[in-house]
């Protein structure tokens, strides 16, 4: 604190009540292929019902990244999803079907056409690239000749003709306000042709009105900030409009379209899916790359194929350390006549024998029922796997294995593609791939929790690894609080004293079994003081999980006292 110039009482408020904080640990992450929604994007889903909104319901070509998203769902309700597009073929529709849009996502559109008028495209554009974007309509009325506006043909969703704002009106303008209606033409959306999607009333023609609460009434704006389904691109084309709407209110009488011939009613079209590529994929994946910008925890692979599952392995894992990739083998190595071969060639040759503990590999795909299209799916297992772990960590712990009976239980099989029998669980185990059975009573199971890490370590079982990522994410928060203080005693005993607690209640929720905290001046040295740095060594016993039972029936005779035989067996 300063130095005081005379006599006088200064309080001054020292916070020294800093804890570890609590880490997120069941948070998704998945990139890949939708009909709908921003591409090269996160966005948060919480529900199935959240990713069909955002995202699309599923087709053919969508199915597998939908369901790998659901079936996580199923176990948590946080997953980050980024729609992987085609740049080269995937377009947007517009009202003037020009083939030549495409708009990723929302910051796209504010950077390159909200601030501009795009007279190619015409007045609107579908909020999201696709072929389901052709399913649009947009009809617009601007007249406030009340007769002529009951023949409109969705008059009956307001309440009046538009007319002039009370906005325009206390600036002496008048004739500013419009109603937008957008429209399910084709039934691609809900499912039924001609269904009103989403409904403006009484939006106004000035750029600077207001409503009653004071947002901007300007309709280009109320499209931006609320509608699911279009952007604004340009006015509308019709006769002497375009010239006056979007121009500031005061003292503006602002023009109407003049008859019911002229309303502004247009279906858009242009849109087109095409199909993504690994690369793209990948880029999908990228974006999840930098840790202080996204926090993830469990990042699903769906269907990708090799090229992409490593991408998520060695560029967004090994990258961020804090989050783990979970892996399937392709559908045609479960289905072949050979299955644990393919499965262990796979993960040999297609994944470079990859090792690493920041990876999950599983042993196969799932048989379930698509309620969306009334048929049934094969869908790989990643998602569910990395499901159950967001299960574990509900019921119990991220240091919890999420394998067998009491945690692992798979949703939603109705078969599996693979079923290794006892020989083929011993080949895939020590190959790093974690089985996935049915038994008989009991469901359908993970019954494996190793990592892909090749070496034997303790870091080759999933709670391990969660363990310490845990611990790492924790503390790292933690220890924030001590950059650009002094490296003295205090500051020192300051971080063990927010470290121990912390490490004390991992211990007693059984986490780890013993742990000590250096930070002190055997490895805070003269020479690392002096390069300013601080350096706290953490080290921790993990508790480990059981992976092999025996259990010994021993029969005696009659005679024989259990004291004579315990042990010697």
């Amino acid at each position: 604190m300063a130095f005081q110039l005379s006599p006088g009482v200064v309080t001054s408020e020292i916070d020294l009540t800093t804890v570890v904080p609590s880490t997120g640990t069941t948070t998704g992450a998945f990139a890949g292929i939708f009909q709908w929604g921003p591409a090269e994007l996160a966005r948060q889903v919480e529900n199935e019902v959240r990713l069909v909104e955002f995202f699309g319901k599923p087709d053919n070509n969508t199915a597998v990244s939908f369901f790998t998203c659901a079936n996580f769902l199923t176990y948590g309700n946080d997953l980050r999803v980024v729609r992987a597009v085609n740049g080269s073929n995937t377009r947007t529709a517009t009202s003037s079907g020009n083939t030549s849009f495409l708009i990723k996502n929302e910051d796209e559109y504010f950077t390159s056409y909200y601030s501009s008028n795009t007279a190619n495209s015409g007045a609107w554009a579908a909020r999201y690239a696709g072929a389901l974007g052709n399913s649009l309509k947009v009809s617009v009325w601007a007249n406030t000749d009340a007769t002529a506006f009951n023949s409109w043909a969705y008059k009956n969703y307001f309440d009046s003709a538009p007319g002039t704002s009370a906005f325009v009106s206390n600036v002496s303008g008048a004739n500013d306000e419009l109603h937008i209606v957008v429209v399910d033409e084709d039934g691609l959306f809900t499912g039924t042709s001609g269904t009103v999607l989403e409904t403006y009333p009484f939006v106004s023609k000035a750029s600077d009105a207001k409503d009653s609460v004071g947002n901007s009434n300007y309709y280009k704006d109320v499209l931006w900030r609320k509608s699911k389904y279009i952007y604004w691109m340009d006015h509308p084309d019709a006769a002497n409009t375009s010239a006056t709407w979007g121009t500031i209110a005061a003292g503006k009488t602002f023009a109407q379209i003049a008859n019911v011939a002229a309303i502004h009613t247009v279906s858009l079209s242009g849109g087109a899916d095409g199909f993504p590529v690994a690369a793209n994929v990948q880029t999908g994946y990228s974006k999840f790359i930098d840790s202080d910008q996204i926090d993830v925890s469990l990042v699903m692979t769906g269907d990708a194929n090799a090229q992409v599952q490593l991408y998520a392995i060695n560029s967004v894992a090994e990258v961020r350390k804090d989050c783990v990739v979970f892996v399937s083998p392709t559908l045609a190595n479960v289905t072949s006549s050979t299955p644990t071969d393919d499965v262990i060639n796979y993960r040999k040759n297609a994944l470079s024998n990859v090792s690493s503990s920041y990876a999950v590999m599983d042993s196969g795909w799932k048989y379930q029922y698509d309620k969306y299209n009334d048929k049934y799916r094969w869908i790989p297992l990643n998602g569910d796997v990395a499901g159950l772990c967001v299960r574990t960590d509900l019921e119990r712990d991220s240091w919890y294995s999420p394998a067998g009976a009491s945690r692992g239980q798979i949703k939603n099989v109705i078969k599996l593609a693979y079923y290794p029998v006892k020989a083929d669980r011993d080949t895939l185990y020590k190959n790093g791939v974690n089985p996935v059975v049915s038994f008989a009573g009991e469901g359908t199971l993970l019954f494996g929790d190793k990592t892909m890490l090749s070496k034997p370590s303790a870091f080759d079982r999933i709670n391990v690894r969660r363990l310490f990522i845990t611990l790492e994410k924790a503390i790292a928060r933690a220890a924030k609080a001590q950059l650009f203080e002094f490296n003295d005693e205090f500051t020192r005993s300051q971080f063990v004293s927010i470290v121990e607690p912390f490490l004390r209640t991992v211990k007693g929720r059984r986490g780890i079994t013993d742990f000590r905290v250096v930070c002190d001046s055997t490895n805070n040295t003269s020479d690392v003081i002096d390069r300013n740095e601080f350096i706290g060594d953490i080290y921790v016993k993990p508790n480990r999980s059981i992976n092999f039972i025996q259990l010994n029936f021993v029969a005696v005779r009659t005679g024989v006292s259990f004291d004579e035989v315990v042990g010697r067996f």
